[in-house]
């Protein structure tokens, strides 16, 4: 599934960054070297404290807004599907009283526990390995809430919608889903043709590795799909119920029998499809 998953194109930087974040000694020298392309941060100061940092303070803000704060949160399992090397997760921990942190990079998982280790609590935490790319080994109706942000757009569009399913299979009833993709812009169309040329390039020889620690480079080379939410909604609506599209109040994204959501906080760019499982 791995060899399978490495002539996937999309996939390319992803696992390029992996293998970057495998050569370094501790989660410091990762965040060092490739997490200013994380998280917009610049420079090769920033430690990974800080970087966490960056996650301790978008998730109360996000699970405050959307109204997913609960004490009984203790009891429930979260399942956090693109967790890279734990940014976000660490602050689920705390939250949470089981965590199962996904990614199709093995090496991404090692550093998540490191990190989690470090500045969360490494007992409530479990990680998957997305080996194929598109599915969760995870029993039907295991978790009490499913989150996934910032990792769709860089999955082939039936990628994304196959893991968006996933996310719904997962949940128990009455559980929520809390799913974040890349709305359709005008530039897409300059784009996505120059993303997939640079994910060609990753594949050569000694320049990807070069390419996942410049932020430009990265970050092109991620964007994989734009998908509308009645693409995602369309096909899944008889499985949910209470569907609300959360969008930056300057965006005009709309969804299928979708109750509108805003919070200035959500990228322009960027929406939210947070519905109940039935």
């Amino acid at each position: 599934m791995i060899g399978a998953v490495s002539r996937r194109g999309q996939f390319v930087p992803w696992m390029t960054a992996g293998r970057v974040t495998e050569r370094q000694s501790n989660a410091d020298d990762v965040v060092k070297a490739t997490g200013w392309v994380f998280n917009n941060e610049t420079g090769n100061e920033l430690t990974l404290e800080q970087f966490v940092t960056t996650g301790d303070h978008e998730v109360p803000a996000y699970l405050n807004v959307f109204g997913l704060r609960d004490p009984g949160n203790e009891t429930k399992t979260f399942v956090e599907i693109g967790c890279g090397i734990g940014r976000m997760t660490c602050a689920f921990t705390r939250e949470f009283g089981k965590v199962i942190a996904c990614d199709l990079d093995a090496g991404f998982l090692e550093r998540c526990h490191e990190t989690v280790g470090r500045f969360g609590k490494p007992d409530r935490l479990q990680t998957l390995h997305v080996a194929d790319g598109h599915s969760l080994d995870l029993h039907a109706n295991s978790a009490d809430l499913a989150f996934s942000y910032i990792t769709f757009q860089h999955c082939d569009a039936d990628d994304a919608l196959d893991l968006s399913s996933e996310a719904v299979r997962i949940v128990k009833p009455g559980g929520k889903v809390v799913l974040n993709y890349r709305s359709k812009s005008r530039i897409d169309t300059v784009v996505l043709p120059l993303s997939k040329i640079m994910r060609s390039l990753f594949k050569v020889p000694g320049v990807g590795g070069f390419l996942s620690r410049q932020r430009v480079f990265a970050r092109l080379g991620w964007q994989a799909n734009r998908l509308q939410p009645d693409e995602i909604i369309g096909p899944l609506a008889p499985l949910l119920r209470d569907v609300e599209v959360w969008r930056n109040p300057k965006s005009r994204t709309t969804g299928y029998k979708a109750a509108i959501r805003e919070f200035d906080g959500i990228n322009k760019h960027h929406y939210w499809i947070i519905a109940t499982a039935r």
